[in-house]
């Protein structure tokens, strides 16, 4: 049978109109249809108020999760332009919300700068919404519309009056369920931490939070800018000097940097343009991070406090417990994508470069016990660096040479694609020789630590590559580690971390969090991270025998026996090693019955002050936390 050739004539080209094209092709939008996209709906609306923030119309922006799930956010700015676009004959209102590429912030007279600068942004929400309603305060009066899937239900009109002094824009929208699908819902830490850090970078702007749903409110506000948000990064630090600020403003470019040293061993380095954190870097990072590279190797040739024969301080060695804010406004932004993760524009490597060296290098000569202390931690850096690569070194050179790279203990699987295979890390001996047993020999490994892994958060990498379970971890992983680490030599696609649901194994599972965070974060980032859930209780009634993973399956399960007369018996797993092999692969290894959480960094700031509070060095923040907690706690070991 021959098949008959497609046609492609003129009628086969189809043309999609209005926001179709944003409905049909969400990803190239808001970036997808899961939970990330949908918090960027939030995020575009909040941006067009944040606008007018930076073009000093607006101090106050309120964002609210209503009940059923749909979003309000107000802002008192100028409010959206009512009168008749002069081509479109229509309201300036539904041109914008329904018009892609359209706004006031491309002829460059009614923003000097802008996020939102793609121009999709609020449309783009009201084509994936299943309906949207904007009220605009405007000359005293207050003017409305109705969209469903981005269609006007009618025209603009006036539904009330207000005083004359009163301007804004009201907008509430709901997300549509049709293409936002599964189990898909507004989470408040993520929504609060992004608006904590646009409170931080929008100087003197009150930034509400209100989740109608659990009755939650956050309000932020910040005189002091991206100088507060680097002593709020370091609060649980010692710090070797107070924060370093520079701010100015070159060819209409506006570039804030703010720069403070501490004892840590990690970097903390977030950038911003025009308040959009890019979390992928771009250009502006590259600048700050080459100009404090050459002010510190300058500053040290120059006061001889780096020998002749000793080679300039790496990007590495400069960066070690660096907590930096780089935030840029520009009129005329390029990122890399409409999510707007990465800066593209060239100008603005040279800009900060030139801000941010020009002034650290005179806070430098001016500070010179604050510039030895800088330079005296970057000399240490760089010997633990030199020792780490050794040790690093060795570790590759000692592993090639026994077992074919592995470590005697890691039972390997058969299968070598490792888009099949996973990596059990477990805890203990008893509980390794039940999972070697009970597992799929096929496509699983298990590698059983013994004991508690080094505490990486207070170490440096020299130190952690002589710690044997770790050497162990990098040796069955086959990526490599810090400088040298690379997806490219990952050997299972899955990497799991299975503990007993006890205090110390939650203690084992928190510091191998650390460690991949630190050191591999990639593997978290690039989605092959998980934690294993184990039951808590096996309960039988009967002969019928249900594992349960939650209390609240628990109590839930009890209640339905009992009210049925029956009566029952509670087993609670206190480790893994209390399972059969059986039991353990039927419940917790199973692909068909287990549940793995995936381990993902939704903010990096956050998780960055987590991991330092819980894991650093310093006691009075983690013992305000655990004070704080203590009530919430539940199957507490004693």
């Amino acid at each position: 049978m021959t098949k008959q050739p497609l046609s492609y004539n003129a009628n086969d080209i189809q043309v999609l109109e209005g926001l179709e094209a944003v409905r049909r092709r969400p990803g190239m939008y808001v970036g997808g249809t899961d939970i990330k996209a949908l918090h960027h709906l939030i995020y575009e609306v909040v941006d067009n108020s944040i606008d007018e923030a930076l073009a000093g119309s607006c101090d106050s922006i309120s964002v609210i999760i209503n009940a059923d799930e749909s979003v309000t956010v107000i802002d008192n700015g100028r409010g959206i332009p009512v009168d008749i676009h002069p081509e479109r004959k229509v309201s300036a209102l539904e041109v914008v919300m329904t018009t892609l590429h359209a706004g006031g912030k491309f002829g460059g007279t009614s923003y000097k700068v802008s996020g939102g600068l793609h121009g999709v942004g609020v449309s783009a929400v009201n084509a994936l919404s299943e309906w949207c309603e904007v009220e605009v305060y405007r000359n005293g009066k207050i003017h409305f519309q109705r969209y469903e899937k981005g269609i006007p239900q009618a025209p603009v009109k006036v539904v009330g009056k207000v005083p004359k002094t009163q301007t804004g824009t009201t907008t509430t929208f709901k997300y549509d369920p049709t293409i936002f699908t599964g189990d898909v819902s507004y989470k408040f830490e993520t929504l609060a931490q992004r608006f904590r850090e646009m409170a931080f970078i929008t100087r003197a702007v009150t930034i509400s939070l209100a989740d109608k749903r659990t009755d939650t409110e956050f309000t932020y506000y910040f005189e002091g800018g991206i100088s507060s948000f680097v002593k709020y990064l370091n609060r649980n630090r010692d710090t070797l000097h107070d924060v370093f600020y520079v701010e100015k403003e070159i060819d209409d470019i506006g570039v804030e940097v703010a720069i403070q040293y501490t004892d840590a061993y990690s970097e903390s380095v977030y950038a911003f343009a025009n308040t959009i954190n890019t979390i992928d870097g771009g250009t502006h990072l590259t600048g700050l991070r080459i100009a404090l590279t050459r002010s510190i190797n300058d500053y040290a040739r120059k006061n001889s406090l780096l020998k002749d024969s000793d080679p300039n301080f790496s990007g590495d060695d400069t960066r070690e417990g660096l907590t930096a804010i780089v935030s840029i406004k520009h009129p005329d932004p390029q990122f890399e994508s409409q999510t707007k993760v990465k800066l593209m524009n060239a100008e603005v490597q040279t800009y900060v470069q030139q801000v941010t060296s020009d002034s650290f290098t005179e806070f430098l000569e001016q500070n010179s016990s604050v510039a030895r202390k800088i330079i005296q931690k970057c000399l240490t850096s760089a010997r633990a660096r030199d020792a780490a690569r050794k040790a690093r070194d060795l570790v590759i050179r000692k592993s090639a040479l026994e077992s074919m790279t592995l470590p005697g203990k890691l039972a390997d699987c058969s299968e070598r694609d490792p888009q099949r295979t996973e990596l059990y890390i477990v805890e203990g001996d008893s509980a390794g020789g039940s999972a070697k047993q009970g597992r799929d020999r096929h496509f699983q490994a298990i590698l059983p630590l013994r004991g508690k892994i080094l505490n990486t958060e207070r170490a440096r990498l020299d130190k952690i590559l002589t710690n044997r379970e770790v050497k162990a971890l990098i040796s069955a992983l086959g990526t490599g580690i810090g400088d040298g680490f690379s997806l490219d030599g990952l050997r299972y696609g899955r990497v799991v971390i299975m503990t007993d649901a006890d205090v110390d194994g939650a203690h084992i599972r928190t510091l191998l969090l650390t460690f991949f965070f630190r050191y591999m974060q990639p593997l978290i980032e690039n989605g092959h991270l998980y934690i294993a859930q184990p039951p808590l209780y096996l309960i039988s009634s009967g002969k019928e025998k249900e594992y349960v993973y939650t209390e609240a399956e628990r109590e839930a399960l009890i209640k339905k026996i009992t009210a049925n007369g029956g009566r029952y018996s509670l087993q609670r797993y206190k480790g893994l090693g209390e399972m059969n092999p059986e039991q353990l692969w039927e419940t917790t290894m199973n692909p068909e019955n287990r549940t793995l959480l995936s381990v993902n960094i939704e903010d990096a700031a956050e998780a960055d002050h987590t991991f330092d509070m819980l894991m650093g060095s310093k006691v009075p923040p983690r013992r305000r936390f655990i004070q704080t907690h203590a009530k919430e706690v539940r199957n507490l070991d004693v």
